[in-house]
């Protein structure tokens, strides 16, 4: 009887550490990194280990770093929080922000860099993923840019060897292929402690890691030239760079926890702090960066954007290749109109005050209609 008792009991036992096992997996934690410019303070620097950040506290976040109210159900609580995060002045904003979502990583596993890499100065904090389908939401008279980080690139049926090894020279390395197809190289990549990663193209999971890191790269030099073209305009909104990283969650998928997984997470750390630079020199400081890391591996965004209808009709308009020089004519435009209405107000208001400061002094039936005069 005992017998039957004590196995019931450890059967039970293992049944519930089961269940607490799957919901501890299903709710998981991350952390989110805040990276200010290289310039100017935007954010603060934490005096003790700051408390864990809930996903809308991320969303307000960078709301308020584009310069955008946060939303009203924000409560007083996670206010508090932000003040930790944010400066206090509500008239210095960056206005731009880099955020990335990088799947399959821990904080853990970005301790290894050098002081100088993206992460060495960031503002970190834990991040707690119970939240499910947590927006960014802008109204329609915000004026907010979103351009995506993960415009397709072309197949890798139509890459040519000059492209990888375009590619490998951006990261002091190299591509040796002894093929014809350009995606049978291997690709050498030089890392901190005279350490080596070798990337084979004829693997799936390498050659995938590798598109994804160089889709980032493009889309950041893609959206530095259009930010480029746009400068000087008057009417340039706020912009928010959005994009996810799932490089390293196809390597764990393939190798496990083995080195190159490590090496990848490397490689991605020195990639972002080069993309960093760029975009710090484009925007001349004026960005701040916000990478998220969600261990969990998810197949879904974790933090996504919501606009207003009339935004939604706008951003539709530029969606796709997002042409820098069909931009331009529309803010050329929008320019030379408010030129035209402001030059037409000032003679409007010269002429007014000529045509008043010359008027003759007679006795006008409209003007003294209401004075009584002796």
């Amino acid at each position: 009887m005992d017998s039957l008792y004590h196995h019931g009991f450890f059967l039970i036992f293992l049944i519930l550490s089961s269940i607490f096992c799957l919901q501890s997996g299903a709710d998981g934690t991350g952390s989110v990194f805040f990276l200010d410019s290289s310039v100017h303070r935007y954010l603060r620097s934490p005096s003790s280990e700051p408390e864990s950040m809930l996903l809308p506290d991320i969303g307000a976040a960078t709301s308020i770093l584009l310069g955008v109210s946060p939303p009203s159900t924000l409560s007083s609580a996670n206010s508090e929080k932000l003040n930790e995060v944010l400066m206090p002045n509500p008239f210095d904003r960056p206005h731009a922000v880099f955020m990335l979502e990088i799947d399959g990583v821990e904080d853990v596993q970005l301790g290894f860099g050098p002081d100088g890499d993206v992460f060495s100065k960031a503002f970190k904090s834990k991040v707690s993923l119970d939240e499910n389908d947590v927006n960014i939401q802008f109204s329609d008279e915000e004026e907010v840019s979103l351009v995506s980080l993960n415009e397709p690139l072309p197949s890798s049926s139509e890459w040519t060897n000059k492209d990888l090894m375009d590619f490998a020279g951006w990261l002091g390395g190299s591509y040796v292929s002894t093929e014809l197809d350009p995606m049978n190289g291997e690709l050498i990549v030089p890392l901190s402690n005279n350490a080596q990663l070798k990337l084979d193209m004829s693997k799936q999971a390498d050659r995938e890691f590798t598109i994804s890191l160089i889709t980032l790269i493009y889309n950041v030099q893609r959206t530095v030239q259009m930010h480029e073209d746009l400068s000087g305009n008057i009417l340039s909104p706020a912009e928010l760079i959005k994009g996810r990283f799932d490089g390293i969650k196809i390597l764990k998928e393939q190798y496990g926890n083995d080195d190159i997984v490590q090496q990848g997470v490397e490689l991605l750390v020195a990639s972002l702090s080069k993309i960093y630079d760029t975009l710090q020199a484009a925007y001349k400081g004026e960005i701040v960066g916000v990478v998220l890391l969600n261990d969990r591996s998810s197949d879904e965004t974790i933090l996504n954007v919501s606009f207003g209808s009339r935004s939604s009709r706008r951003l539709e308009e530029t969606k796709g290749k997002l042409d820098p020089i069909i931009i331009a004519q529309v803010f050329l435009v929008r320019r030379t109109l408010a030129w035209i209405t402001g030059i037409i107000l000032i003679i409007a208001t010269l002429l007014g005050v000529h045509f008043l400061m010359n008027m003759p002094l007679t006795r006008d039936t409209l003007l003294y209609s209401n004075v009584k005069l002796d």
